[in-house]
């Protein structure tokens, strides 16, 4: 299992990086079904296989973390036997999981009330968190239209229009990422998701930028929804993914280049907002 999630992971076949941590920090759990003689090989075997992990998304913080605060919660257990040590590595990674998933789950309804009702957004990618907020919206009773780039090359955003396409009170409409600047005129917000904020700079799927930058020439405000653990003061730094270029040509490239980051970087000062599970804070 830890081998198949990292596989995913570099894949990208899980595009929330809220999921991903999830699904890293549970993959772990295959330790526990393991035979080891002694703690001591068993702690190894955890810190080396959550370097697996890590190494599949070194720019996904809430991954970095969720993996970190595994291992080092069983290594400063200092559990005596391979039982003990089996038994932390489950606690841990129950409380690592149920913190994610609450954590998104408080961002998104602490994002209701900026959504205002009958309003007009455009989001970019796909983010479970954008989405989480606008069903617990509509179950408010609100109602919304969405524009939703289609964030080539990997088309993340086709997946986000096929799941609002099933949400009651969202008419959902689905644009080239090119076309942002001739609907955000119609948009009275830009709600986008977030890899991590790191130094004063939101890192998000590439992409992102000019949607903020376009926004905060036509004074769209852009808020930006995630958990409070992707907000990095220090021990962390962020390095940017290259895909293949592959993604962006099938057929060769003949006397050119083909460069495809997988995120950019945004400053904060073009946010009107960011929210949390633990509140909202405005730029």
């Amino acid at each position: 299992m830890i081998d198949e999630t990292a596989e995913e992971i570099r894949e990208m076949q899980t595009h929330s990086s809220s999921v991903v941590a999830v699904h890293a920090a549970q993959a772990l759990e295959e330790l526990v079904e393991r035979e080891f003689a002694t703690v001591e090989e068993y702690t190894r075997a955890l810190e080396r296989n959550g370097s697996v992990l890590r190494r599949a998304n070194p720019s996904h913080a809430s991954l970095q973390n969720a993996v970190r605060e595994v291992v080092g919660g069983v290594t400063d257990a200092d559990p005596d036997t391979v039982e003990e040590a089996r038994r932390v590595t489950s606690e841990t990674i129950d409380e690592v999981v149920s913190r994610i998933e609450s954590a998104k789950r408080l961002a998104a309804e602490n994002a209701v009330d900026t959504l205002a009702d009958g309003a007009t957004i455009l989001t970019h990618d796909y983010s479970s968190t954008v989405l989480e907020a606008l069903e617990q919206a509509t179950g408010a009773g609100k109602h919304f239209d969405v524009y939703v780039t289609e964030a080539r090359p990997r088309y993340l955003g086709r997946k986000t229009a096929r799941t609002l396409a099933e949400f009651d009170r969202v008419d959902a409409t689905l644009i080239t990422d090119s076309a942002h600047g001739t609907y955000l005129e119609e948009c009275d917000r830009v709600v986008v998701g977030m890899d991590c904020i790191v130094d004063e700079t939101l890192y998000n799927r590439v992409g992102t930028f000019p949607i903020a930058s376009t926004a905060a020439r036509l004074d769209v405000p852009v808020t930006v929804l995630g958990s409070a653990a992707k907000l990095v003061s220090e021990g962390f730094v962020f390095e940017n993914e290259f895909r293949s270029g592959s993604e962006v040509m099938a057929e060769p490239a003949d006397g050119f280049d083909v460069v495809n980051p997988a995120y950019d970087a945004t400053p904060v000062e073009l946010l009107e907002s960011v929210i949390t599970d633990e509140g909202r804070t405005e730029f």
